[in-house]
């Protein structure tokens, strides 16, 4: 099925009128008129959202309790653990409670699960290390929780305090913690649910820094820290992928700033080996391609917890060495990850019978457990259906595996419906994880793909490309694209404005770039304005395209690329098709042959 252009509505008076009451250019009002904000109202709500318009932390459900439950244990000594998880969301949150609690004086420490040895959340056996050190402790997680009601009794047999803060989908059973921390939990209206991890440690250490003040506001030390808390909290939020609307989009636009003027020893440090050190702005792919992917890569090979040290550590020399080898695990990674990509598209390629199967389960002894999750993204884009990509441990022939939804199917839903096949299972509608007896693999992918070919139907709206705007290559000036990132910071519930161009010509043959001919370069012309674009992972297109003789049309991602003290207008290509049919109606979703799936 070949992808659809859907542009969005264009009123020319009303963008005009848009334009003059936001002093915004009249691409950018045209682009925010189109995504719902049409009132001056509306627009100035979304671009001057402010630090004030956070809600206050102690109308987060449970942070009352559990910051008197912190508070008791700093006053008593005891020892306070933070639980956390491996990802950047996980690894941050972890960081910036550690950093409050230090400063309030606590005996603090923090546990990571190994990914690969324990897996996601809470377990038995690492919170009766916790009890065996320090039979007293107060336990706090962060980012994970929510579903371990096996574990969380065990920590009470055990006589631990355990405080839960988490996010994530919960069971139909609540864990048995002294206290739940959890935007979404039953019976209570905290108005933005989409907090991730991070937000809600951020929430929770802004609750105790008050209670340290005067209990309005927090002393000018406690201040300073949350200012610079802030930022980590972006770092989590945009490697979350949550919605960046409402609490989120604030928590990141002033994040990127913090990252900026504020960075500690260990964010500078990576900072620099991700050459952002020099920027004069940060925006959310800063994060999520530069930043995230190195914090992440320790955490999937095995070494989350040098990933927490980076970020609480305050001598240089350690954090530069630490910032190294996370970056070299990271180039380990993607050598990893393009390996088993491969090997993914070459097993379904052997198996025929999977063509049309409604969704994806692939297997292999020799797959990276810390990398599974990341593959799965891309099989599913891939092969737009939900994949899961399972590693087999040749020793006991267990199973972990991560998988990825398409097109808004419920993954959590999905595992539900086949849980009889598996060992365990977590996660949410977009992101899940699991484990498996290897013998009950193909069961497990019949019950499974049984479930998604009765409950979920790939339309054409579901392979949409939504078009904020028509344009010229010629109306895209510096001034004008700079104007467009005033709407960030973007990511998921605000994605980077796409645009298209007709009647475009190629000015050369396009060329494959990057490890393995995986990304693609291409120079066009448009009424003589010639601009320079990219697509990644998007290489077989430089073949395609060298077969077309006449126009094409493109939309696109407009961006500024800054290198060496330049500034220059360029795109990151989203798809194309050769000129076969005279542009229709704006408004209308006009189904395109287009290059991609």
């Amino acid at each position: 099925m070949g992808r659809v252009w859907r542009f969005a509505p264009y009123d020319q008076a009303a963008a005009r009128q848009l334009s003059g009451t936001t002093q915004l250019s009249p691409l950018a009002a045209q682009v925010l008129y189109g995504r719902g904000y049409e009132t001056a109202e509306a627009a100035r709500g979304f671009l001057d959202a402010k630090l004030s318009d956070l809600h206050p932390p102690e109308a987060l459900p449970g942070v009352p309790e559990a910051t008197d439950r912190i508070l008791k244990a700093i006053s008593e000594n005891r020892r306070i653990t933070i639980y956390g998880d491996y990802d950047v969301d996980g690894v941050t949150a972890t960081s910036l409670l550690w950093h409050c609690l230090k400063l309030a004086g606590a005996d603090v420490h923090y546990y990571v699960p190994h990914r690969l040895e324990e897996g996601y959340g809470l377990n038995c056996e690492a919170l009766k290390s916790i009890h065996d050190d320090a039979p007293n402790s107060l336990v706090v997680t962060v980012d994970c929780g929510i579903a371990s009601v096996e574990e969380a009794a065990y920590a009470r047999e055990l006589g631990l305090e355990l405080i839960v803060t988490d996010h994530h989908q919960f069971a139909k059973t609540l864990p048995d913690a002294a206290c739940l921390v959890h935007p979404r939990l039953p019976e209570t209206d905290y108005p933005f649910g989409d907090l991730c991890g991070a937000g809600v440690a951020f929430k929770l250490a802004w609750a105790i820094c008050k209670r340290l003040g005067d209990g309005k506001n927090a002393s000018p030390r406690m201040r300073e820290f949350l200012l610079d808390a802030v930022g980590l909290t972006a770092i989590g939020t945009i490697a979350d992928v949550v919605p960046l609307v409402g609490e989120n989009r604030v928590i990141v636009r002033y994040g990127l700033n913090s990252l900026l003027d504020r960075a500690n020893i260990g964010l500078k440090a990576l900072m620099h080996i991700s050459e952002l050190n020099n920027n004069r702005l940060l925006d959310s792919e800063d994060i999520g391609f530069g930043l995230a992917p190195r914090i992440n890569a320790a955490g999937r090979l095995g070494q989350a917890r040098l990933a927490v040290e980076l970020l609480t550590t305050d001598k240089t020399d350690r954090a530069v060495a630490l910032a190294d080898y996370l970056n070299q695990q990271n180039e380990m990674r993607k050598t990893v990850e393009r390996r088993m990509l491969k090997q993914a598209k070459e097993q379904v390629a052997a198996n025929p019978d999977w063509e049309n199967a409604p969704a994806l389960v692939l297997a292999d002894p020799d797959w990276h457990a810390g990398v599974i999750g990341i593959v799965a993204g891309r099989v599913a884009s891939h092969f737009a259906r939900p994949a899961i990509m399972i590693s087999i441990n040749k020793q006991d022939q267990t199973g972990q595996g991560s998988a990825r939804t398409f097109a808004g199917f419920d993954l959590h839903a999905g595992l539900s419906s086949a849980a009889e096949h598996l060992i365990k299972f977590g996660g949410h509608q977009a992101a899940a994880g699991l484990r498996i007896h290897a013998d009950k693999l193909d069961d497990f992918r019949a019950a499974f793909c049984n479930y998604v070919s009765g409950n979920h139907e790939v339309t054409e709206r579901d392979l949409e490309i939504d078009i904020d705007a028509e344009v010229r290559l010629a109306d895209l000036t510096h001034r004008a694209v700079t104007e467009l990132d005033k709407l960030g910071p973007f990511g998921q519930g605000n994605p980077r404005p796409v645009l298209a161009c007709t009647q475009v010509e190629l000015t050369e043959p396009p060329r494959k770039m990057g490890g393995g001919d995986r990304h693609l370069a291409l120079r066009v012309r448009q009424y003589g304005r010639v601009m320079r674009g990219v697509s990644f992972g998007n290489g077989e297109w430089a073949d395609e395209m060298a077969k077309v003789s006449g126009p094409i049309s493109i939309c696109f991602k407009p961006t500024i690329n800054r290198f060496r003290g330049q500034e220059n207008v360029e795109f990151h290509l989203v798809d194309w098709r050769a000129e076969e049919a005279a542009t229709k109606p704006a408004t209308e979703a006009v189904p395109q042959k287009s290059a991609s799936r």
